[in-house]
């Protein structure tokens, strides 16, 4: 498996994985908020790559074959005039997406994203990496404190009426 920088010949199998991701999301969403829209598959994919751009950001692909099994994409995080009112705004990567194809799971691809972004982020100056994870999603929790994310900063609550 091949870690690489995302090229336009890979546009189709990388919206397939961000497909895959939100069926998970869809099925482990125990409040059944979560949709896939008629424009999800092209639209989220050209906010993603806007954002990268626009910011400072990446995209990053597992590779094997021709076929990419894996993908992270992150930006530097953009800070407003009411951010800096209340916090130090350090220079921080945002990992936006992971995602590692359901057939390579447990294989390490995950890990080799993720550190390929935060060696990224290191170059580009950040101090900090961030992300977040789906709270039903228990398996990347885990995944993600193993790779010693285990600041929680900010936990978002819900209340059903």
């Amino acid at each position: 498996m091949k870690i690489e920088k995302y090229t336009k010949k890979y546009q189709e199998q990388v919206k397939d994985l961000l497909v895959e991701l939100q069926k998970f999301v869809i099925e482990i969403d125990e409040m059944g908020l979560n949709i896939i829209s008629k424009e999800y598959r092209d639209k989220y994919f050209e906010n993603m790559q806007q954002n990268c751009k626009e910011n400072q950001g990446a995209i990053f692909l597992a590779v094997e074959n021709g076929q990419v099994y894996g993908m992270v994409a992150g930006w530097v995080e953009q800070y407003s005039d009411a951010d800096r009112l209340v916090y130090s705004c350090p220079k921080k990567g945002l990992v936006e997406e992971l995602i590692v194809s359901q057939t390579k799971r447990l294989h390490g691809i995950g890990n080799q994203l993720l550190n390929k972004m935060e060696k990224y982020f290191k170059q580009v100056g950040c101090q900090y990496c961030q992300l977040d994870v789906f709270g039903y999603n228990e398996r990347g929790l885990k995944f993600y404190k193993k790779n010693g994310y285990s600041d929680e900063r900010m936990i978002t609550l819900m209340k059903k009426f």
